[in-house]
């Protein structure tokens, strides 16, 4: 089938070298349909005749960066996706929580929201309240997504995983114009701090000590050594008794010395 715009093997190597460069983003060779059929849309968008004349438009317009690693970042995600993971969550706060101590997680994908909302509603289950002890903050480096975790509007649909108890404890259903779609409660959208953070960025603005954080499928987009880095500055906010989410398909047996596997997909930090 022929392309709307020529895009050679140069161009897609362009790409590679930029997003690596700009977002930590390793795409692999299977990955060049995938990128023209993101791309496509921005060059449509700012009238550009080819890939090159994009990268020209990329050096001189530097808010342009954020719309390039927007359209490269692919968000899948779901409400309780990897479940055993929030039954930890319950199952750890309860065992360690003490009254008057105050807890902070990071949840460094938040995506569209499904999972940071997934560990707010564990937090409201587990403490029995929404006015909870914990400072939950969700971050991503796609501004677009984050638009629409700060909304909480998601289509019925995405609550197939969602309980019933939970619909009702959790969401509001639409009616006339808004029917077919749901709405996170509001004390439970209160319950978050949403930022966009680059993980490669020099400074996350965090502080110096958080307790738990849920970093998953994120990791699988870096490289080895990329990912060293990253876990190493994340092994470096946690406690001795921190815990780190990772995905399904991830795995740091190469930063052994940084983290260590105490559960299905679940780490501790090393202490050197």
């Amino acid at each position: 089938m022929e392309r709307e715009f020529t895009y050679t093997k140069a161009d897609f190597e362009q790409v590679r070298q930029r997003v690596y460069q700009m977002a930590g983003i390793s795409l692999a060779p299977s990955k060049d349909q995938l990128v023209y059929s993101r791309l496509v849309r921005r060059l449509r968008s700012l009238r550009l005749r080819d890939f090159p004349s994009y990268f020209l438009y990329l050096d001189k317009h530097p808010e342009e960066a954020e719309h390039f690693v927007n359209a490269l970042t692919t968000n899948l995600t779901s409400f309780f996706r990897e479940e055993h993971h929030f039954e930890y969550l319950a199952q750890y706060l309860r065992e360690q929580h003490k009254p008057g101590r105050n807890w902070r997680i990071w949840c460094s994908a938040a995506s569209t929201g499904e999972e940071p909302y997934s560990i707010a509603m564990t937090l409201a289950e587990t403490f029995g309240r929404f006015d909870v002890p914990v400072q939950l903050i969700a971050s991503d480096i796609d501004t677009k997504v984050l638009s629409t975790a700060r909304e909480g509007i998601y289509p019925e649909a995405r609550l197939e995983s969602v309980s019933t108890e939970r619909r009702k404890a959790f969401f509001l259903r639409g009616k006339q114009s808004n029917a077919g779609k749901v709405r996170v409660v509001k004390e439970l959208r209160q319950m978050i701090e949403f930022r966009q953070i680059n993980l490669l960025d020099q400074n996350w603005g965090l502080g110096n000590a958080l307790d738990i954080i849920f970093c998953r499928n994120v990791m699988i987009y870096f490289d080895k050594p990329t990912q060293h880095k990253v876990l190493e500055r994340m092994a470096k906010l946690l406690p001795e008794h921190g815990r780190f989410f990772a995905g399904h398909s991830e795995s740091f047996v190469h930063a052994n010395d940084v983290v260590r596997l105490i559960g299905r997909t679940i780490y501790k930090p090393v202490r050197k």
